[in-house]
């Protein structure tokens, strides 16, 4: 079946057209480990988009899209979407003009079977990823970072109580509202999720590897230093 679904992706993919991508990026880590963060700045240093997934399901589900409709029909459902919707809503993506010169993936894949098909559609136009860069944190450090996360559930606006407090303790800089501590930043959460990763995502690290594009970072330093050290990997 994942061969077969496989084998649909590449067709589609190379009706999409070629184009020259040349830093194609796929950023890896636990979370919590900064990756995100991380993926922004990349985009923005090197002027090219960044690609989350939950970005690319909201787009196709706001704009209609034939992919977003299947999707939402998942996930109204409670049940998970197929690998082969969401890399076709990717593909659609990072063959869109902006992506000419590559792309930061944040968020996907989460699994061998994801990685696989991603590499099998990418390889029937000639193309493939360039780097996977894992931001290596330890369980210990992402839990401590998460439990002290707070967010406004009002305006949206998050802290840290740490490394990034509000100016008055559990009140919202923006709106003055309350600050709260998020079921998902919870330490038995962020444990639940964290078990999840190791099972599902941490082979991620061994795939790539055994493809030699994967990078490691040192993810405990400070977010300005984990960037420096991506952009020496990156060579630029």
């Amino acid at each position: 079946m994942h061969l077969e679904a496989a084998a649909g992706l590449v067709q589609a993919c190379q009706c999409a057209g070629k184009g020259t991508i040349s830093m194609k990026i796929i950023m890896l880590g636990a979370p919590g480990a900064g990756k995100g963060t991380q993926a922004k700045k990349i985009a923005a240093k090197y002027q090219i988009p960044h690609v989350s997934t939950g970005d690319i399901f909201r787009a196709n589900i706001k704009n209609g899209t034939e992919l977003g409709m299947k999707a939402k029909s998942y996930m109204d459902a409670g049940g998970l979407v197929p690998d082969e919707i969401t890399i076709g809503m990717l593909l659609d993506r990072i063959h869109e003009a902006d992506c000419e010169n590559g792309y930061v993936l944040d968020g996907f894949p989460r699994t061998i079977p994801q990685a696989e098909s991603l590499t099998e559609a990418l390889a029937g136009m000639d193309e493939k990823i360039d780097y996977a860069v894992n931001v290596d944190v330890p369980d210990e450090n992402i839990i401590s970072r998460m439990s002290g996360r707070r967010a406004c559930l009002n305006c949206g606006a998050t802290y840290h109580i740490v490394y990034n407090p509000p100016k008055q303790e559990g009140v919202c800089d923006v709106c003055g509202d309350k600050l709260v501590l998020r079921d998902d930043d919870k330490p038995e959460t962020v444990q639940k999720r964290l078990s999840v990763y190791h099972d599902q995502t941490q082979p991620l690290i061994d795939y790539y590897e055994k493809a030699g594009v994967l990078k490691q970072v040192d993810g405990t330093q400070d977010m300005e230093a984990v960037f420096q050290d991506i952009v020496k990997i990156l060579g630029a």
